[in-house]
């Protein structure tokens, strides 16, 4: 009896022993799992991160990718046969800014200034008397001179009265100057924020540059000085532009990371240009320290009644939260980058998804090439574009669903992201007047990520506030196509006679219309 308690007890102690190792092996298949999915999801962001820095930026799908991801012309769904064999017989494309010029010849415009250089023989040279000339051959090449410094001086001469002997001396009065007792002229002051804010010179290069290749020397520090100066004189339109902006009821809005110096810590730390841009108008710079949705307080004028165009940061629904008489668009493009990101995770599905994407772009594409109105746009987007859209969330909402998708996958993420912004991304859909995408503020930053890359920082806070004016300026008259050398030298002479109701007319905006009513052929 005592013998069968024994194996009973054994009996049992196997079996917690089993029942043990199995909870043990039930953990251990658990925690394989777990670190084969975080390792998988490791090698996605290691694979995105060397595509960044290695591959190439370019979104584009050609036909052959698609069909690797199952999708084809005859299958993208929303594509009628009558836009097939649009696609089919449409003419080909205009040539790309990199190949315009590359037929013409010479590759210059003809207005460009001509010095002439008369070449004769040795022959015609020693006896020009035994020679008629009847002809000449003529060619042509494009040659440069680099720029050159110059001292304008200003000689004011004196003079007397030869009636009144006893009246005094007159002179004519020196002209009000953009720095009291300075030395910098417009010409010179333009060409250091041109060089510095759309070439991307730092001032310390400025410096080499003058130097080396003049003989000038021109100090960091003093050029600092000149930049701040310029920024002041501007200051006065660059609010007249933020005015002009604001005025609508549309904007685009993005930020970018800038750093700036901070003097007490010895090192940088980050800071925001947030940018403003209305759709075929003017764009603002607005620099702050931080990227907090109490910024837009500030960048957001307090009688702003409208549309924002934004990405899906959460600082924007933050702001619209408080302010109900905002609304907000989403941007299609940030949309279909984190599809394209994840593309190589669920090829199929992917592909069906971009394929959507782009059929919304071409339908875009077609009413930019027709210049269609607002009233058009929307007419068409809630014939054509509406359902590819609540078909995509149809979709998407239904592979949400399933549950088999991981959500820190690149694929979830995706997902997850465009049906947290579904109410945004809706917008454009119902005003002809909204952008499918931001991608036009995106541009209008691309110079300050360019500029970053050469100076690094812009140097203490305060700094911000003038780069911030200077950008806005050199960027409106990029978008109004008048080169900003030529505007800056311009309005630099003129602001210091101008009234505060002159500036108006002295916008880039209105400069350019003022040059183009000049360039007008006059009545006869």
């Amino acid at each position: 009896m005592e013998q069968i308690k024994q194996r009973d007890l054994q009996i049992a102690k196997l079996q917690e022993m089993l029942s043990e190792r199995d909870a043990r092996f039930a953990q251990l298949d658990a925690e394989l799992k777990e670190s084969l999915m975080e390792n998988k999801l490791l090698r996605e962001k290691v694979d995105l991160l060397i595509k960044k820095v290695f591959g190439t930026s370019s979104e584009k799908l050609d036909s052959a990718q698609l069909s690797l991801f199952g999708i084809t012309q005859e299958n993208v769904p929303g594509k009628s046969d009558a836009s097939l064999e649009s696609d089919k017989e449409a003419p080909p494309a205009a040539a790309s800014r990199r190949d315009q010029g590359k037929g013409n010849p010479k590759g210059v415009p003809d207005n460009l200034p001509i010095k002439e250089e008369v070449i004769d023989p040795e022959e015609v040279k020693t006896s020009p008397e035994k020679w008629r000339c009847i002809g000449a051959e003529v060619s042509e090449q494009l040659d440069y001179e680099p720029a050159q410094f110059f001292r304008r001086r200003l000689i004011r001469r004196k003079y007397v009265s030869t009636e009144d002997k006893e009246t005094a001396p007159i002179t004519a009065e020196l002209p009000v100057k953009l720095l009291e007792r300075g030395q910098i002229a417009p010409g010179l002051l333009a060409q250091v924020v041109i060089s510095k804010y759309c070439d991307h010179l730092p001032l310390y290069r400025q410096e080499q540059i003058y130097w080396q290749r003049h003989r000038v020397y021109l100090s960091r520090q003093r050029m600092a000085q000149w930049v701040g100066v310029a920024a002041n004189w501007m200051q006065l339109i660059y609010e007249e532009i933020r005015r002009g902006v604001m005025v609508g009821g549309y904007i685009q809005l993005d930020e970018t990371p800038i750093r700036y110096l901070d003097p007490g810590n010895g090192a940088t730390k980050l800071g925001y240009f947030w940018t403003a841009s209305k759709p075929g108008g003017d764009v603002v710079y607005q620099w702050e320290t931080s990227r907090a949705a109490k910024c837009l307080e500030k960048v957001i004028p307090v009688n702003f009644r409208g549309t924002i165009q934004c990405d899906g940061y959460a600082a924007y629904p933050s702001f619209a939260s408080e302010n109900p008489e905002v609304e907000l668009a989403g941007c299609w493009a940030h949309v279909r980058r984190k599809f394209f990101e994840a593309r190589e995770q669920a090829p199929e599905q992917m592909g069906w998804v971009l394929g959507q994407i782009r059929e919304l772009y071409r339908i875009e594409e077609v009413l930019r090439e027709k210049a269609a109105f607002p009233e058009e746009r929307g007419k068409v987007r809630a014939a054509q574009s509406q359902p590819i859209v609540k078909e995509l969330f149809r979709v998407l909402e239904q592979w949400n669903l399933v549950g088999n998708i991981l959500p820190r996958s690149g694929f979830g993420k995706a997902i997850g992201y465009i049906l947290s912004l579904k109410k945004e991304l809706m917008v454009y859909l119902q005003d002809g007047r909204i952008e499918i995408d931001n991608n036009l503020v995106e541009n209008a930053i691309r110079p300050t990520a360019l500029g970053k890359k050469n100076w690094l920082f812009i140097g203490e806070a305060e700094a911000g506030d003038r780069s911030a004016i200077l950008y806005t300026i050199v960027e409106c008259c990029r978008r109004r196509g008048i080169d900003p050398n030529a505007y800056l030298r311009d309005v630099l002479t003129r602001l210091p006679h101008a009234t505060n109701f002159q500036i108006k007319d002295l916008t880039p905006e209105a400069w350019a219309k003022a040059r183009s009513i000049e360039q007008l052929p006059k009545a006869a």
